[in-house]
C-alpha cells in the first residue's frame, strides 16, 4: 500500500496526459520532497512527454522493498540524450509540482 504525499489531479483538457509510476531511491526521494531536486535522469524507455505526470514511489534497493511513501510531479521539460554528454536513449526530466501550461497559454487566468 502506497501512502501518497501529493496527488495529481487530471483535468480533461489535456487528454494525452499519461502517469508514469517510477521507483526512486530514498536520498533522491527526500531531495525531491524538499524541492532541492527538480529533475530526474531516466532511461527514456517510456517516451516521456512534457505534461505527463510521474508518481515517484520511494524504493529501497538493498532490500528491494517500497517504503509506502510517494510523491507526485509533472514533467515540465525533457532533455533528450545524444547531446550535452547524455547518452542516447536516456533523458533528463524537469519536474514541477504544478502542471505545465498547455501550448499557447501564457496567462494562468486563462487556464
Amino acid at each position: 500500500m502506497i501512502t501518497h504525499i501529493a496527488t495529481l489531479d487530471h483535468p480533461t483538457s489535456l487528454s494525452h496526459t499519461r502517469t508514469h509510476e517510477l521507483k526512486i531511491w530514498p536520498a533522491c526521494f527526500e531531495a525531491t520532497l524538499s524541492g532541492a531536486k527538480t529533475f530526474d535522469v531516466r532511461e527514456n524507455d517510456r517516451n516521456y512527454q512534457v505534461g505527463d505526470a510521474v508518481q515517484l514511489c520511494e524504493y529501497e534497493p538493498e532490500s528491494e522493498t517500497y517504503s509506502g511513501r510517494s510523491t507526485a510531479r509533472w514533467i515540465s521539460y525533457v532533455l533528450q540524450g545524444g547531446a550535452f554528454g547524455l547518452q542516447s536513449g536516456w533523458c533528463i526530466l524537469g519536474l514541477t509540482e504544478l502542471r505545465p501550461l498547455p501550448p499557447g497559454v501564457s496567462d494562468t487566468r486563462l487556464w
